[in-house]
Order: structure tokens, then C-alpha cells, then sequence
């Protein structure tokens, strides 16, 4: 196995009007270089944002960054800052994670409604760094990841499992 790498995390893509969260646990290789969330081309994060926000998918990186946000989503990830072999969550090297100031950023979203983990690790990491320290958290869901690693789930199952993203956004 390769030697663990430090991998700072990219930047919060969040807005006051954000409804839902979206949190990834660590940006990949691919998303680290090209400094994008979901940048490995088989991920299908945008996919399922495309169809559940109504743009395409095919935007330029910019442009599908301003239309999840303008449809009420903000993009983020729990942990800031760990080593890690490779691109998997579960080679990320123990004890060294940071976690974002997500308790900070919450407090700061009036209209948050959801917190979608994206992915188990996500969610982990979640309920480990920043439940706690959060006094009346909105209502938080681990949704299936859309890596390319979780490849069992086809992108129409997965649109099912994250309706309740969609929903949050429709109200």
C-alpha cells in the first residue's frame, strides 16, 4: 500500500439560503487536484443533482456550483484535514482527521432544514466530530455515497433512496 498523504479539504460551497446540506467525508484524489467536489468522472453526485435540482449535468463546474446553491444546496465535507492512502474513505489514517468547523456553519443557516451524509464515513464522521457539539440539530440523514466505489447502487436507486433531498427543497 502507498504512504499516507496529508489531504487538506477543499472550501465550503454554502450560501445563507441553504436548506440542505450535502457532506462528503474527504474529497478524493481526482477532486483534490482538480480542487472540485465530485470530480472523478464516475461519480454520479451531479448526475443526481442535476435531476434532482433541474439543470444539466453537463454545465461547467462554476455553473452547477451556482445551480445547487441557487436551488437551496450547499456543498461541504466533515473532515478538513487527514492523511490517507489513496482515494477511500477507509484508508484514511486514524487519529489523524480534523473535522471542519461544521457546529459554526450550522448555527449560521437560518433555513437549514437537512443535513444529508453522503456516504457511511460521512455520516460517522458526522455523529462522531459534530452531533455533539450541536445544541438542536436540524434532521440529519445517511444517504447512500455516490462514489464510484459504491458502484452496487445504479444512479436510479440511488435517486430514490435521496428523495428526501429533493422534498426538502420543494417546500
Amino acid at each position: 500500500m502507498s504512504e499516507a498523504t496529508l489531504c487538506i479539504g477543499l472550501q465550503a460551497q454554502v450560501n445563507v439560503e441553504c436548506r440542505v446540506l450535502l457532506l462528503g467525508s474527504m474529497p478524493g484524489a481526482a477532486s483534490l487536484q482538480e480542487q472540485r467536489y465530485y470530480a472523478h468522472p464516475r461519480n454520479r453526485f451531479w448526475s443526481l443533482m442535476a435531476d434532482i435540482c433541474g439543470f444539466d449535468a453537463g454545465l461547467p463546474y462554476a455553473q452547477r456550483l451556482q445551480a445547487v446553491q441557487a436551488a437551496g444546496v450547499g456543498l461541504w465535507d466533515v473532515i478538513g484535514q487527514c492523511e490517507r492512502r489513496g482515494s477511500l474513505d477507509a484508508h484514511i489514517v486514524r487519529g489523524t482527521e480534523v473535522p471542519n468547523a461544521l457546529p459554526a456553519l450550522i448555527a449560521s443557516l437560518p433555513e437549514l432544514e437537512l443535513i444529508g451524509c453522503n456516504g457511511g464515513a460521512s455520516m460517522l464522521a458526522f455523529q462522531r466530530w459534530v452531533l455533539p457539539r450541536l445544541e438542536a440539530p436540524p434532521r440529519v440523514l445517511a444517504l447512500p455515497s455516490t462514489s464510484p466505489a459504491n458502484a452496487a447502487w445504479s444512479l436510479p436507486r440511488l435517486r430514490v433512496v435521496w428523495q428526501p433531498v429533493a422534498d426538502a427543497l420543494a417546500t
